[in-house]
């Protein structure tokens, strides 16, 4: 029999050699020293702009044309980031674009967060993109954000984060009075309201927790209960991200959810080699409540980017941008789904992603019938194909768990609707959306190597 004939499935850390075992291990070192830096998509963007401009990348309102080579970003409102290194030909005949989001799952504190109940102060919450409730009680939980004032002073905060912090939680009941909530379906054992943060609980002079509260925080923030108004504060896990296991393998964080795809986009863009083709990472927010607003993928705000780059290298004609987009082709850089032990019967073993094999692609995403889903044509998944395995980077294709169980979307669709070949590429997850999820480092190195040896495809 032609032993090529069958598609093995087999583990990435088979046949490594120690040498490329520790680039595995270096690069994913850093990464968990950038989970550990970065819980927001604020702070995120903020990272991302940092090492840009440590590697040459500028504003791109500071150019006045744009020629091979220059390095280029946009920040949209604090949130997103799109940046670009020009390549030799026409902008119009294509860009090699990959594209991360840098949001994942949280709690938002309520424009009027602030409340005294039982002689305790809380801070009401709304949650953010898909949690299952119950797995954020009983977890040392950190507040990062910003408040801005009226007069437009922004304070930023970050708290629960040092060793020397306090830290804050969401109470549960205990087993000896459970007995309700055991007869309640698991997604409706924390309701959305259920999930108020425990801030404090000593009172004023005049028997007022609230006021206490309030107090200090006034003391050392400046800002007044109103100020909530115009804030941006969000309740993510304390956790640190560590390495998991006793062959050390794997990564344990919160955030992984994009961040992983982020950061290895990001490396990937850095350490490219000059192409002829213009390359485009996309750092985008808003992905988990459907890429929606200004900061979003769905807005404009990634077009002015091209067009600027257009206008900058006198490029701009009638249809310039249609036909830039047309002639692109992208990696979508979103985590799949990992089949997790605990739970196989959620995955069809034979298009499900294991992790430790490599990165994942997902021709389409979508839901039951590939409803809401980008499908990318079998000619580009072939092209992609072809980048890989010339470049020995290991991969599999996978879905998203059963047909009818459920499914997900991503921000392929958006940019296959302006005409882009679109595929879907990550790393594979377990325990997604969770406060602590699971990644391989063999898969996060793979996606690394999958994004630079996309942008520098000629």
């Amino acid at each position: 029999m032609n032993k090529g004939i069958l598609n093995k499935k087999t583990c990435g850390w088979n046949n490594i050699n120690k040498e490329k075992e520790k680039e595995i291990f270096n690069f994913s070192e850093e990464y968990i020293k950038f989970l550990n830096e970065v819980k927001t998509e604020r702070e995120a963007s903020k990272y991302i702009i940092n090492k840009l401009e440590d590697n040459g990348f500028k504003n791109i309102n500071s150019f006045n044309e744009l020629k091979t080579n220059d390095k280029v970003y946009m920040l949209n409102r604090d949130k997103s980031v799109y940046a670009a290194i020009i390549g030799n030909q026409d902008v119009t005949n294509g860009l090699n674009v990959v594209g991360a989001h840098v949001d994942s799952p949280r709690l938002d504190l309520k424009p009027n967060p602030l409340y005294e109940d039982a002689k305790l102060a809380l801070f009401k919450t709304h949650y953010y993109g898909g949690i299952k409730k119950y797995q954020w009680t009983t977890i040392p939980l950190s507040i990062h954000g910003v408040v801005v004032k009226p007069n437009g002073d922004k304070i930023n905060i970050t708290i629960g984060e040092d060793d020397e912090d306090p830290i804050f939680t969401i109470t549960d009941i205990l087993p000896h009075l459970a007995q309700e909530q055991y007869e309640k379906k698991i997604g409706k054992a924390i309701e959305g309201e259920d999930l108020n943060v425990l801030i404090g609980s000593i009172p004023n002079s005049e028997d007022n927790v609230k006021e206490n509260i309030m107090n200090i925080i006034n003391e050392k923030y400046g800002i007044n209960e109103i100020d909530f108004y115009s804030s941006e504060l969000e309740v993510v896990p304390a956790f640190k991200a560590k390495t998991l296991g006793f062959d050390k393998s794997m990564v344990a964080a919160y955030g992984q959810d994009d961040r992983v795809c982020a950061y290895s986009c990001l490396q990937a863009l850095l350490n490219a080699k000059a192409n002829d083709k213009t390359m485009v990472a996309i750092f985008s927010d808003k992905e988990e409540i459907g890429s929606v607003g200004n900061t979003g993928m769905s807005s404009e705000m990634f077009d002015l980017f091209i067009n600027e780059i257009l206008n900058k290298k006198n490029e701009n004609i009638p249809g310039a941008i249609n036909k830039t987009y047309c002639n692109s082709m992208m990696l979508s850089a979103d985590v799949g789904a990992g089949v997790d032990p605990n739970y196989q019967s959620a995955s069809e073993k034979n298009n499900a992603s294991f992790i430790g094999y490599g990165v994942e692609l997902n021709k389409y995403t979508g839901s039951r019938g590939k409803s809401g889903a980008s499908d990318a044509n079998a000619e580009f998944v072939a092209k992609v194909r072809n980048i890989f395995e010339t470049n020995n980077i290991k991969y599999q294709v996978s879905e998203l768990g059963k047909v009818d169980l459920g499914g997900g979307g991503t921000i392929a669709y958006i940019l296959a609707d302006k005409g882009m070949d679109v595929i879907d590429c990550g790393v594979p997850v377990i325990s997604m959306h969770s406060p602590y999820e699971v990644t391989s480092k063999y898969d996060i190195y793979s996606a690394y190597e999958a994004y630079k040896a996309f942008f520098e495809e000629h």
